[in-house]
């Protein structure tokens, strides 16, 4: 039977988040203190990444230490220096007998126009690591989800407040659980396709849809989409999927695309070339899991951790978010 338990109820990592709020950006970083097999799936134009050759089933490497879910767009990337000396300093990486060598894989989301354009650097990520001593992690305005936005095929005046989002559930004894960054171009929908969150309308009144803006409007004049502002590339979700499954990093590839259906259902549009959306995948435990009941259970949970992205956050840096509608 499907039942939501607590992400940290999976086992086999520790989980912390670090935020700037004056520069509207941050961190949220996994660790896996023993290595983990881990996958990655890129379905974006844009990606800001760090390491992910590491993930190629070819690659002699069979687990990794950390993902690092930033702000900051590619400058984001410097918080892992602080994931890798905190990593170092607590004897957790690859031998190499010589020293330890952390494997830290990293992506981040374009966050640059929110707050103070102070992007997260090593001190930010060190800090999302210590948080994760107590599994400090939070929803919404936290994280790699402090400066998150969403509906912005048309500017930043008709985007609005989203965030990071958690959940999990295990369905016999596999667990799955999700941490999502939205930072979507399209709009956050719900089961029953309204949008929950995303581009608002011209008047103020109630929500654009991006999706028929960008098909009704398109090539015409004098409408909102023919105002669209360089916020159009300025996107990207990242997010990961942590399961207590017995898998290498090829089927963790593959479990990472699984979750990817889960904003394919979630955000419209999604995977545009204004967007760097990339999904990781962990195995952090020794069950026996077959693998298209796992990624089902990967999709519902990464489903479900974008809506709550949107509907725990605040607005914010003169964004409203879904609660002030």
């Amino acid at each position: 039977m499907l039942q939501e338990i607590k992400l940290t109820d999976i086992g086999g990592f520790s989980i912390g988040n670090s935020q700037n709020e004056a520069a509207g950006t941050g961190c949220t970083v996994i660790i896996c203190p023993d290595g983990a097999p881990c996958g990655l799936d890129v379905r974006g134009g844009g990606p800001a990444s760090r390491e992910s050759e590491l993930l190629n089933p070819r690659a002699a490497a069979d687990r990794i230490h950390a993902v690092l879910l930033s702000g900051g767009s590619a400058y984001g990337l410097d918080a892992a220096g602080g994931v890798m000396r905190y990593l170092e300093e607590h004897d957790i990486g690859f031998d190499t007998r010589i020293c330890k060598v952390p494997l830290v894989v990293a992506s981040c989301i374009y966050d640059l126009g929110c707050g103070s354009n102070v992007r997260p650097d090593a001190a930010l990520g060190y800090a999302a690591c210590v948080a994760a001593e107590t599994n400090d992690v939070q929803p919404g305005n936290y994280g790699a989800g402090t400066g998150a936005t969403v509906g912005k095929a048309c500017g930043a005046d008709y985007m609005m407040k989203s965030g990071l989002g958690i959940f999990a559930a295990q369905a016999g004894d596999i667990k799955v659980g999700a941490v999502v960054a939205v930072n979507a171009l399209g709009d956050v929908i719900s089961g029953d396709g309204q949008i929950l969150a995303g581009m608002r309308a011209k008047d103020g009144q109630g929500f654009a849809d991006t999706r028929r803006v960008l098909l009704d409007e398109y090539g015409q004049t004098d409408t909102l989409f023919s105002q669209r502002a360089a916020a159009a590339v300025t996107n990207t979700t990242i997010g990961a999927i942590i399961t207590n499954g017995r898998f290498d990093k090829a089927q963790l590839g593959k479990l990472a695309a699984f979750a990817g259906n889960g904003i394919a259902r979630s955000i419209r549009p999604v995977n545009t070339m204004a967007d760097g959306d990339s999904l990781y995948a962990l195995s952090v435990g020794t069950v026996n899991a077959e693998i298209n009941t796992t990624g089902t259970l990967a999709a519902y949970v990464m489903e479900e951790a974008v809506r709550r992205a949107v509907q725990s956050a605040k607005g914010a840096y003169g964004v409203p978010s879904c609660q002030d509608l």
